[in-house]
């Protein structure tokens, strides 16, 4: 039985959202956390969420059955979020095979996208399964055991992205087929609501 926690960041203070809490934006009868919390959960019994700007606001909203943590060093960028998930985590004490760390901006990257990588990482050919980017490869990220030191040393804001390219020859690219488009500012986030909802009314 493999064991694979999911890490949640959601610690950004959304500075391109014209004051908005991107975090607690309609979406899919929830919020964009909300959303990607339900995807989470429905192929991880362990799931954590990295809070860090608005985090007492926030937490209100996220279901009591999965933790949050706030990063105090929020502002240091998503390595930090990382950094401090990831020490959480190995807090637990659970055995784990792995750490699947992913975005709560992304909300085309649904559960079967997640489902998929974990049955790629299950596989056991790689250290390192991650989302394909054209040249780059970025989360949604799977990282073997024992690259989760590493992992739990970042602090600043280079984010995974460091790890996957200095392993970049023991990972596999996932293809996200146009999924991967995350929700930087209210423009992007309006136009893909808009969009989802006329379909979902269709």
């Amino acid at each position: 039985m493999h064991s694979i926690p999911i890490l949640i960041l959601a610690a950004g203070a959304s500075m391109r959202m014209g004051g908005k809490t991107k975090q607690l934006l309609p979406w899919a009868g929830t919020t964009l956390l909300g959303h990607a919390i339900q995807q989470a959960t429905q192929v991880s019994e362990t799931v954590v969420v990295v809070l860090g700007a608005k985090s007492e606001l926030i937490e209100q909203q996220v279901p009591n059955q999965v933790e949050t943590i706030v990063n105090p060093n929020w502002e240091q960028g998503m390595g930090s979020s990382i950094s401090a998930g990831i020490r959480h985590l190995s807090n637990l004490g659970k055995a784990m095979d792995g750490v699947l760390i992913m975005l709560g901006d992304q909300p085309f990257l649904d559960a079967d996208y997640l489902q998929g990588l974990m049955n790629e990482f299950k596989k056991g050919k790689h250290s390192i399964i991650a989302t394909s980017y054209g040249k780059r490869m970025g989360v949604p990220a799977i990282f073997k055991l024992d690259l989760v030191a590493e992992l739990s040393g970042l602090d600043e804001d280079f984010g995974a992205k460091q790890i996957i390219e200095k392993y970049a020859d023991q990972a596999k690219a996932m293809d996200p087929e146009g999924k991967e488009i995350d929700i930087d500012t209210m423009e992007t986030y309006h136009r893909l609501y808009m969009s989802t909802h006329r379909k979902t009314e269709s």
